[in-house]
């Protein structure tokens, strides 16, 4: 079965992980999309790249990272742009970190590992809405 093709040829994603290897599986995985990759390693970089990209389309949200998590990262961005869809991706799933991440302004949640195709259809969801 072929996976379906996506252009965001004109679309960006800021991707907040601290872990290399993390983001470059889904650098990897998006590619083919051409869609403009931004990368913070911390909460406060993802709001700081935020705020001199205010265009950027969808954000791919860590939840566990240093110096600001993801979760008070998503509260700042939603004090900023209450439309930008913004998902929560977590290793360390717990029971309740799905509804405390929807409950802080998150719009979706993955938890890690993901498969790439399961990532793309997600984010293409967002994008689409």
């Amino acid at each position: 079965m072929n996976s379906p093709k996506y252009d965001w040829s004109n679309k960006s994603i800021l991707i907040a992980d601290d872990e290399e290897h993390n983001f470059f599986i889904i650098e990897k995985s998006l590619q083919k999309t051409n869609i403009k990759v931004f990368h913070a390693l911390n909460g406060e970089e993802a709001v700081s790249i935020f705020k001199q990209n205010p265009d950027i389309n969808i954000i791919l949200m860590d939840i566990r990272m240093p110096e600001m998590g993801g979760l008070e990262a998503t509260k700042y961005i939603r004090s900023i742009n209450r439309n930008v869809p913004i998902i929560a991706f977590t290793a360390f799933a717990l029971s309740d970190d799905e509804a405390i991440s929807l409950e802080f302004g998150c719009d979706d949640y993955i938890s890690k590992p993901v498969r790439p195709e399961f990532l793309l259809k997600k984010i293409n969801e967002h994008l689409n809405k």
